[in-house]
């Protein structure tokens, strides 16, 4: 229900409800096993890439994917690497149309942060490593870095 120019009532107060969360893929390799698995001389260089992505599903669901890849090498030996993608659906109501982007790309990934953290986590340990404790994202800033990276592909763009 809006106001008649698209704003919500004045009394409607903004609704973020997570209505079902879910492991889109996962995949974790350990392929030089057991070598990689013995006591290692030097801590391993440890490569991590997170993206939010994020579509319709209906009138006010969003399905927002959050995708974290990542590997640990020592040298040229490739210790293990991982691709997780951990999706949730969302339903936003009452939230002005300017503020609703941001919304889905910042709030959303940042409730579904902790669950994916786990996953990653758990997958190394089980595949004979110390968990992987991934450190909390500033959504904020990806959100930026991403709008950033947009602005400056548009303006490299030939008119």
């Amino acid at each position: 229900m809006t106001d008649g120019n698209g704003a919500p009532p004045p009394d409607a107060q903004p609704q973020l409800n997570v209505l079902v969360q879910y492991t889109k893929d996962l995949s974790f390799e350990n392929p030089n096993a057991p070598r990689s698995l013995g006591p290692q001389q030097q801590q391993p260089a440890i490569n991590i890439q997170i993206n939010v992505g994020a579509n319709a599903v209906a009138d006010q669901d969003y399905e927002v994917t959050l995708s974290v890849e990542g590997k640990a090498e020592i040298g040229d030996m490739l210790l293990f690497n991982f691709e997780l993608s951990y999706a949730g659906v969302f339903r936003i109501q009452n939230v002005p149309a300017e503020n609703l982007h941001p919304v889905v790309m910042i709030e959303c990934p940042r409730l579904l942060f902790p669950f994916a953290r786990e996953i990653i986590a758990t997958a190394v340990r089980d595949g004979g490593f110390p968990p992987l404790l991934l450190d909390p994202v500033d959504f904020v800033g990806l959100y930026r870095q991403n709008l950033e990276n947009q602005a400056a592909q548009e303006q490299q763009r030939p008119s």
